[in-house]
């Protein structure tokens, strides 16, 4: 059944949908999605926009892992699945671009930026929360929901606890990117940095939360859901534009 809705879901992200492509799962474990990270890291180039993204990611996924197995969680096998179907939809998104197949409409901006070297990591880093945050996140909810027939709002309290382990981690990270620039960079950089410092993460999974819902509402209305995924995904690669804005010259 999520390997078939996953289908659908694909055929919906695409730049082209008429082209139907298969995404199967790749992970059936939160062991799995940090293995399958730390692939990713030690197979790209730190500079690479996908590695970017990912070293941030790994680093989230850990703090998870540690809370899921000390008891933070109220149902720490639905925040254990939500962990893996999360992830697998940004590896679904890797295994596209790595392969040449059409990538995920939200994901396309970072894939096509991502050798780019008039990028600041961070904007890289963002691009790829801003996808998978104001995108995947609402969808890795409503799957898992649905896959275990239960309503968003029962497992909201744990949700809103992934708000703590996230941070106590962004602000460091982002402070490390920044930092980072500030190290090669002049103010003429000053604009990009206040567009990427504007970028909030509890705002996306306050807009992830209720995209989770209306899709929960939507859960019989084929039709109507594709609609609406169909326009979040646009929205969400029209944001990933935005923050890929050129910050050097070369």
């Amino acid at each position: 059944m999520m390997a078939d809705c996953l289908r659908r879901l694909w055929t919906w992200w695409t730049a082209d949908e008429s082209d139907s492509i298969a995404a199967e799962a790749s992970v059936t474990s939160i062991d799995d999605v940090v293995a399958r990270m730390q692939a990713i890291d030690a197979a790209l180039p730190p500079v690479d926009g996908v590695a970017c993204f990912n070293r941030m990611y790994l680093e989230v996924t850990e703090l998870v892992r540690a809370r899921v197995a000390d008891g933070f969680f109220d149902d720490a096998a639905f925040m254990a699945r939500l962990d893996v179907v999360f992830a697998d939809l940004y590896f679904a998104a890797v295994d596209a671009a790595d392969a040449d197949r059409p990538v995920p409409v939200p994901w396309a901006p970072l894939v096509a930026r991502r050798q780019d070297a008039r990028m600041l990591p961070i904007q890289f880093a963002l691009a790829g929360m801003n996808a998978h945050i104001n995108h995947d996140l609402a969808l890795a909810v409503f799957l898992t929901c649905r896959e275990r027939d239960v309503p968003p709002r029962r497992v909201h309290a744990d949700y809103l606890r992934i708000n703590q382990v996230l941070a106590s981690v962004e602000e460091p990270v982002r402070l490390s990117f920044l930092n980072g620039a500030v190290a090669q960079v002049n103010r003429d950089l000053d604009p990009v940095i206040h567009v990427v410092d504007g970028w909030s993460i509890d705002r996306a999974r306050d807009a992830a939360w209720a995209n989770a819902e209306a899709l929960w509402n939507l859960r019989a209305l084929d039709g109507v859901r594709a609609s609406f995924l169909d326009a979040l995904a646009r929205m969400v690669g029209f944001g990933g534009r935005a923050l890929l804005v050129p910050a050097r010259v070369l």
